[in-house]
């Protein structure tokens, strides 16, 4: 089996020009559903590295008691609440996503959102409903472990981004062979997916990539949902989903580099990633 390795110029070619004509919703428009009571920083960080990649309209919606605090913390993306339940997203957030799912370039579900029937609602309520590619990250991928086959039914791609713990709790089985294991998770469900870790490896069942960038500095709460902000942003702004998966991952790995440089393994947060991420972009 192949097993390709970006490099920067690679990442570079992959991504879209940007038109000196452009206007904002040339370069996408994007849901983002994260947070929950508690977890207000995983949604943030999300729709940051989504700005920091490009990202045209950022729409975030959050469970409506962290409303106020993700609008004070975020001036760019279009924060919006939506009905909850016990601080967690409630199946009457649906009414209100209805009306906005087709306009979406891409769509996030799953950083910071808590396990719930609610987030179980919501998450299979956008793969059945979004015709664009969707995103699903942390609880959004967590939820689904009894509910995988409604995976194999979506006809728009959809990428998994899983650490190794919860790609165990996804597959029902300790991770042995990351490559093997990956690979045939994908071919099985007709999805792409990003195998976070040491080496993240990235695969639709067809192509492989295993990332050469990163380092353990980057092992902070926080650093995944940056992630699926980059690549989210990447899809949003036309990007195969694959090609976007492989490069936002790079990035993101390059970026956590860059930070252990300059600051060191011990003391870098994920936002100094945010600070870097536009220096690769050039």
């Amino acid at each position: 089996m192949e097993v390709i390795e970006l490099c920067h110029n690679d990442v570079l070619s992959l991504l879209p020009d940007r038109d000196t004509c452009a206007h904002k919703g040339s370069f996408g428009r994007i849901l983002l559903l994260c947070g929950s009571r508690g977890y207000t920083g995983a949604a943030a960080l999300a729709a940051l590295g989504a700005l920091r990649a490009g990202a045209g309209l950022i729409y975030l919606g959050v469970p409506e008691s962290i409303y106020e605090i993700e609008a004070v913390k975020l001036l760019e993306p279009i924060v919006f609440s939506l009905p909850e339940k016990d601080g967690r997203f409630s199946v009457e957030a649906i009414g209100v996503l209805t009306d906005m799912i087709s306009g979406m370039d891409a769509v996030l579900v799953g950083p910071g959102m808590g396990a719930s029937a609610g987030t179980l609602h919501i998450t299979t309520w956008v793969l059945q409903n979004a015709a664009c590619p969707v995103i699903l990250d942390a609880d959004g991928i967590n939820v689904l472990c009894a509910h995988k086959d409604i995976l194999r039914g979506r006809t728009a791609p959809t990428i998994l981004t899983p650490h190794t713990g919860e790609f165990n709790r996804f597959t029902g089985k300790k991770c042995t062979d990351r490559i093997r294991q990956t690979v045939t998770l994908a071919q099985d469900l007709g999805i792409i997916v990003v195998h976070k870790g040491h080496g993240t490896v990235i695969t639709d069942g067809e192509r492989t990539y295993r990332n050469p960038t990163g380092n353990p500095g980057m092992a902070v709460g926080g650093s995944g949902d940056i992630l699926s902000g980059i690549i989210t942003a990447l899809i949003g702004q036309g990007m195969k989903p694959l090609d976007a998966a492989a490069c936002g991952v790079w990035l993101h790995g390059a970026a956590g580099d860059i930070c252990a440089r300059e600051i060191g393994q011990y003391g870098m947060l994920p936002s100094d990633m945010l600070r870097v991420l536009p220096r690769l972009l050039k």
